[in-house]
């Protein structure tokens, strides 16, 4: 596993960008409770979606207002049609970590 950040730097209904350093960068979120991660970078333009809003589960990109489910990774707004990447993670001990 590898640690992405402190529990506290994602507040409920928030979402934090996280530069892995090896050309990977995630938006790490929290949902009713629960973390999530997805790529950073919208599939359907060069935006970062930790610059996004979340809204009923959804993370709204800031460019064109397209969205994706936070939990699968599907569009679920237009303009975006290209599902993002998700990632697993655990959260122990007041850390976030990724399942490798």
């Amino acid at each position: 596993m590898e640690r992405l950040c402190a529990s506290a730097d994602v507040p409920e209904g928030e979402v934090r960008q996280v530069d892995l350093g090896d050309g990977r960068v995630l938006a790490v979120y929290r949902v009713e409770g629960e973390v999530y991660a997805t790529d950073d970078l919208c599939s359907h333009g060069d935006a970062s979606l930790a610059d996004g809003e979340i809204e009923d589960g959804k993370i709204v990109c800031p460019y064109h207002m397209g969205s994706f489910c936070i939990r699968t990774g599907e569009p679920t707004g237009a303009p975006c049609s290209i599902p993002i990447r998700t990632y697993r993670l655990v959260e122990r001990d007041g850390e976030i970590m990724l399942v490798a």
